[in-house]
């Protein structure tokens, strides 16, 4: 599993740890992931993905899972993200065709 925002796209930044003496030796910095779980109200469940502090925010402001999703362009989301979509978009069609 990668260590990318499904929402920001964040990934490790690489550089180095700098001694005293000015010994250099390589590092990298991890973004802060978490899986969380967000409610679905079109899917009626939760859905997980792996994101970033930032990337939580994000959702969150935006009034959630669904309207994330749904206002965002397919180019900016991830391939989990887009799976997520396409269900949502699908589960919409059939209530609005019921």
């Amino acid at each position: 599993m990668a260590r990318v925002c499904s929402v920001t796209g964040k990934k490790p930044k690489f550089g180095n740890n700098v001694s005293h003496a000015n010994n250099k030796t390589r590092r990298r910095w991890q973004p802060n992931l978490q899986v969380c779980s967000f409610p679905s109200e079109i899917l009626g469940t939760k859905v997980a993905l792996r994101l970033t502090a930032n990337g939580i925010r994000t959702v969150e402001h935006n009034g959630g899972l669904d309207a994330w999703l749904l206002g965002t362009r397919d180019s900016r989301l991830s391939d989990d993200a887009l799976k997520i979509k396409k269900r949502l978009t699908k589960v919409q069609a059939r209530k609005k065709a019921a």
